[in-house]
């Protein structure tokens, strides 16, 4: 079994792997479709993920497949069965999970290898988070569950009303997948981002008014001029992940507020508030991480009945044996597509 291993920083290898046994509760999925990820690209980069990922370790963990083998005491699930899984499951047992925050469990379980022939889906996702997929649903449509879910959580935690305006930073598969959820609610969206292949994305996924970062010259002047009065926006959704963004974001927005400060930043990075603006505004800054199960339901449905058009979001395909190349050039900035379906068959 062919498999992706990070070694390091900028140091991915495709090697050949045995099979392991299965165990109790587990299935092997034979992986049709495997999408790259922002957060790969930063993991690749940096060598490392806080929480995710020890060196060395199989990669990548948005895909979908096909059931391969079932291990002792799997029920409700055959071999043959199209999936899709998510990256993690919560406990359901810890003192957040109890308290209905099973993004924040204590005993996340996650996992990865999606950029591989086949992955061994633990026993936890397996009863918590593996689910069916629905006819004509493809793989590559379907692996894009993951990030929408986290999307859809990010979405609870700041509801967006129909009529409200929403700025939104950052044209990345997070951002881009916001916009679409915030135009089925009904805002009008000003999308800020860089690249015209990904703001042409942008438009055609709804957003009323798409802006180029590397162009404009003051970004948040320029949104502001956009709103009711120059009030600033109903709602601001940063999906960047640098601090200055975060800082833009909360500069954006009117009185009474909610800044959805979605994007995570490098540890140990901060930003500057001003106090003033936070307490007499009455703004509202909330983070959110992750997603849970319902959220993973609630995005593959949004695919399935074609709310969220999947195959907007792929621009490129490429083989197993290519993935070190295009990570890279993702890395580099000298490839722009939002994801790139990674193929383990060595069909593409």
């Amino acid at each position: 079994m062919r498999a992706a291993i990070l070694y390091g920083k900028e140091d991915v290898r495709v090697e050949t792997l045995p099979e392991a046994e299965l165990g109790p509760g587990e299935v092997r999925v034979r992986i049709g479709a495997a999408l790259t990820c922002g957060t790969d690209v930063k993991v690749f980069r940096r060598g490392y993920h806080a929480t995710m990922i020890s060196l060395p370790a199989r990669f990548g963990h948005e895909f979908a497949g096909v059931i391969e083998a079932v291990g002792p005491e799997v029920t409700g699930w055959r071999v043959g069965q199209r999936v899709v899984a998510a990256n993690s499951a919560p406990c359901g047992e810890c003192f957040y999970c109890v308290r209905g925050l099973e993004e924040l469990c204590e005993d996340l379980l996650f996992l990865n290898g999606a950029y591989a022939e086949t992955i061994h889906v633990p026993a936890r996702i397996v009863a918590k988070n593996l689910y069916p997929l629905p006819d004509p649903l493809s793989f590559e449509e379907a692996a894009l569950t993951e990030p929408l879910a986290c999307v859809v959580r990010g979405m609870d935690e700041v509801p967006v009303q129909s009529g409200e305006t929403v700025a939104l930073l950052g044209t990345g598969p997070i951002g881009l997948c916001f916009i679409r959820l915030c135009v089925l609610a009904g805002a009008r969206v000003l999308a800020v981002g860089r690249r015209s292949e990904r703001l042409a994305l942008a438009k055609r996924l709804g957003a009323a008014e798409v802006f180029d970062q590397a162009v404009t010259p003051d970004i948040v002047a320029t949104l502001r001029a956009r709103t009711e009065g120059g009030r600033g926006a109903d709602k601001v959704i940063e999906a960047v992940g640098r601090p200055e963004a975060w800082e833009q974001a909360i500069a954006i927005a009117r009185k009474a507020a909610t800044v959805s400060l979605f994007g995570g930043c490098p540890s140990g990075t901060s930003i500057s508030l001003d106090t003033h603006r936070i307490h007499y505004e009455e703004l509202t800054l909330k983070g959110t991480f992750h997603h849970t199960p319902r959220t993973v339901r609630a995005a593959l449905q949004l695919i399935a009945e074609g709310k969220v058009p999947a195959r907007e979001f792929i621009q490129q395909r490429a083989p197993l044996s290519a993935l070190p190349q295009v990570l890279a050039s993702l890395a580099n900035g000298t490839n722009s597509a939002v994801k790139v379906a990674i193929d383990p068959t060595g069909a593409i």
